[in-house]
């Protein structure tokens, strides 16, 4: 790819992440991206063989400049499973509010747009890759509780640890970011340690 194809690339994923938060992920149109880009309908087809597939690179896009691998290095070091089911808290507590914006747009739109719920799922399918490795963590170490089994227990951290939870707490109800995540890391705990005897 030349540097002016990637340069276009760039963008159009900048200005698909711009229209998604603008409008709240609601009738953001392969055309609308194009005209803020500047370019046809058609050359977004270069980069993109389709709107799913370009809200999906957008949402990782997203990652990429937020630099989320950066942030994930001190959860792939922790040792153990209640460091690194802290050390998962810590950074997607942290994350979400430098991604909330574009994660309601997706969570907006895609109830009636197949391509918007491409892109969550793909992101879904990923936070849900990291729970499932604290929980997998756990159950090694005998810690699960003995009432979950490990599907369960991701989908509960998953609940837990929704952007729509993180958004109920911190903005109607007004916790702190500090508040939100060393209850919430005491919440997951709590909920899927098994209880000492």
């Amino acid at each position: 790819m030349s540097s002016d194809e990637s340069e276009t690339k760039k963008r159009i994923l900048n200005e698909t992440w711009r229209l998604l938060e603008r409008k709240r992920g609601l009738g953001v149109r392969l055309e609308d991206v194009a005209q803020a880009v500047g370019i046809s309908r058609q050359a977004i087809y270069l980069h993109f063989h389709s709107r799913a597939e370009l809200l999906i690179a957008t949402a990782r896009h997203v990652d990429q400049m937020h630099g989320t691998d950066q942030h994930l290095a001190e959860f792939r070091q922790a040792i153990g499973g209640r460091e690194t089911l802290q050390a998962f808290v810590d950074f997607w507590g942290n994350y979400i509010p430098e991604i909330v914006g574009l994660a309601k747009a997706l969570m907006a739109a895609r109830e009636g747009d197949k391509a918007a719920a491409a892109a969550w799922d793909d992101r879904m399918d990923a936070l849900g890759e990291g729970c499932r490795c604290v929980v997998e963590c756990l159950e090694r170490e005998h810690l699960l509780a003995p009432w979950w089994t490990v599907p369960d227990a991701v989908d509960m951290m998953l609940g837990m640890l929704s952007v729509t939870m993180w958004e109920y707490l911190t903005v109607e109800r007004g916790w702190s970011q500090s508040q939100y995540l060393e209850h919430m890391r005491v919440a997951l705990l709590h909920t899927l340690e098994k209880p000492t005897v």
